[in-house]
Formats: C-alpha cells, structure tokens, sequence
C-alpha cells in the first residue's frame, strides 16, 4: 500500500511520515519509509552563505534532476516492498515550487506522475502558512518567508492534482495528527479492500 505526503515547508510531513512508520512497525506491520527531497533546504543554505541567489529556473532545474531521481528510486523499492509505504513529498511538490515561482508546469513532470505507479492516497497536510513559518524558524536549518509559503500553498491548491488529494489538518500536535493520518491510511486500506472484492471474480456453482 502506498501512501503519498506533501504540504508546504513547516507543514509537518517528515514528522508524520516517521511517525505513522514506528508506529505501524509498532503494531507488528511492514512499513517503510521513503524520502522524495530535491535539495532545496541545502540549497537555500549554500545561497544564503556565500550570498548567492540561484535564478528560480536554474533552482528548478537542478530540484527537479534530483527528486525526479529520488522518486523514481523510491517507486523501484516501493514495488518490491509488500507492506506499508509512506513517501514524503513526491513531484507534486515540485510542481508547487514551480507554480510559487511562476514558472510553467512544463510536460515531463505531468507526465511522469501518470505513467508512474497512483498512490492509494495523497494526504496533503493544511497548515497556516504563518504557523508554518513559525515552524520553519523554530527548526533554525532554513528560512522561509510567509509570503514563499503563501505562495506554495497557493500552488499546490491549484495544480489539477490536487482534486484528488486527502486534506488532513496539521495545525495540531504530532499525536493528533499521527491519528488523523491513521485513520485516512485505515480508511484507504478499506476502500482498497472493497474494490479487489468487487473486481474479482464471482463463484459459479454447478447443478
């Protein structure tokens, strides 16, 4: 089962995602974390020391090499793991970032997302982007501006995907979201389990 997370910075999804893993693992279950970072952290650090601030395409450009990688090899383990996967971010996020920056969505990112193996759910964590903010200074390894992530929550909300994503409120401690994302995952699982019921096919008896 694969579980896909995204959100705006601060939004608290690697927190969940480890999370949601030990406390599967917990319970006796088969989960596996995977990560879908482009560098972008590391990147924002780089620029801000040495006071060089990369044209948004070229940030794009060289994000975009490096989580397409990822998820292409988070997708690969993720075929080969019969339990339990929870990605955090994937290139849905990318997309955001491009639309946050007014760049064009471009045709190969699209692409690759529907020809690559659906998720059984996006969850997507809704946070203020103050209180994000608030976060994302109080963790002290980047920075972010409310207005960026105004500007990234705004792109995610208006990328076509987004009509199929879970919203899960994460404004809350990590327990209660812990819980709601529990639930969502739960509710997935169900779901997942009625359509093979109905997909397979009916006994025939014979006189």
């Amino acid at each position: 089962m694969l579980i896909v997370l995204t959100g705006i910075d601060g939004s608290g999804k690697t927190t969940a995602a480890q999370a949601t893993v030990a406390a599967a693992q917990r319970d006796g279950k088969d989960a596996l974390l995977l990560s879908n970072y482009a560098g972008r952290r590391r990147m924002s650090l780089l620029s801000a020391r040495f006071g060089v601030q990369l044209h948004p395409r070229l940030a794009d450009a060289a994000e975009t090499v490096l989580r397409t990688a990822n998820v292409l090899i988070s997708h690969a383990r993720a075929y080969r793991h019969p339990g339990l996967v929870i990605m955090d971010r994937h290139l849905h996020c990318q997309l955001a970032l491009r639309q946050a920056r007014g760049l064009p969505r471009g045709r190969f990112l699209p692409s690759l997302l529907r020809h690559l193996p659906q998720p059984d759910l996006v969850v997507h964590l809704v946070v203020d982007p103050e209180q994000a903010h608030e976060r994302v200074m109080a963790r002290g390894t980047d920075s972010e501006t409310i207005e960026e992530l105004e500007a990234l929550s705004t792109g995610y909300e208006s990328s076509p995907e987004y009509a199929h994503f879970t919203e899960l409120p994460a404004s809350g401690t990590p327990a209660e979201v812990l819980s709601g994302l529990t639930a969502a995952i739960a509710g997935a699982a169900n779901r997942r389990g009625d359509q093979a019921g109905t997909t397979r096919p009916s006994r025939r008896t014979t006189d």
